[in-house]
């Protein structure tokens, strides 16, 4: 079996999406921000969604693809292409590692596909789908980044919430910022701290963006140690 045909073979996960043919930037450049913004991935142009090989007019393609990622998306996303043969057809195989500038914006469009002024979006990728993403994320690759932190704050309602987490609740944004009497801004600080700690992690369903406790241990260190027991492993 060719490496091409291996390739298919995976089907459309994580790292990996079909493509029969690309006639709008603006959409695929969705794909680029949540490659770009997430673990990388590679987009095979020129395979129908059941991994049929129809073949692609591989220059017309680039010229799309190029535009998506430097037109449509901020800061510009880095790509590789390749080209594969398959029975006389080409496909084109669109390489995009995990980025060192994310979160990658897209520009958002109205219902009548219009671009919104100064309105922009960052994607992720979950599985075989694009998410937006929330601004607890955006967040969290900021931090990881740049090495920004805000300052973590413990008190008896972050103590509560730490107790619901504990007890096994799954808890949404609004939730978060109630229990611990938070802003919401102050809410998504700590969130974004929590994630990058590994102490929490988002959870993405029907009712949009959960969050629950992702190690137990962390927590118990981040109680007993303080916060400085985390940020010495992020520092630059």
């Amino acid at each position: 079996m060719s490496y091409i045909l291996r390739m298919i073979e995976e089907g459309e996960h994580q790292h990996q999406d079909f493509k029969l043919r690309v006639d709008d930037p603006h959409k695929i450049a969705k794909t680029f921000s949540a490659f770009a913004n997430t673990e990388g991935g590679r987009l095979l142009i020129g395979v129908r969604d059941s991994g049929e090989v129809a073949g692609c007019r591989v220059e017309e393609e680039y010229h799309m693809i190029q535009c998506a990622a430097e037109v449509h998306c901020t800061p510009a996303v880095a790509f590789e292409t390749q080209v594969w043969k398959h029975n006389y057809f080409s496909v084109l195989e669109v390489k995009v590692p995990q980025s060192p500038k994310r979160p990658h914006y897209v520009e958002h469009r109205n219902a009548q596909g219009e671009p919104v002024p100064g309105a922009w979006h960052a994607f992720l990728r979950k599985d075989d789908r694009i998410h937006k993403a929330s601004p607890v994320m955006v967040k969290v690759w900021q931090y990881e980044m740049r090495m920004d932190r805000s300052e973590f704050r413990y008190d008896e309602y972050v103590g509560r919430l730490f107790k619901k987490w504990r007890d096994g609740h799954q808890l949404r944004f609004h939730q978060v910022a109630r229990t611990a009497r938070l802003e919401f801004d102050q809410a998504e600080d700590l969130l974004a701290l929590l994630t990058v700690w590994g102490i929490v992690e988002g959870a993405y369903g029907k009712q949009g963006w959960r969050y629950g406790l992702a190690s137990e241990e962390a927590l118990t260190l981040l109680e007993s140690e303080g916060a400085d027991a985390f940020r010495w492993k992020h520092a630059g």
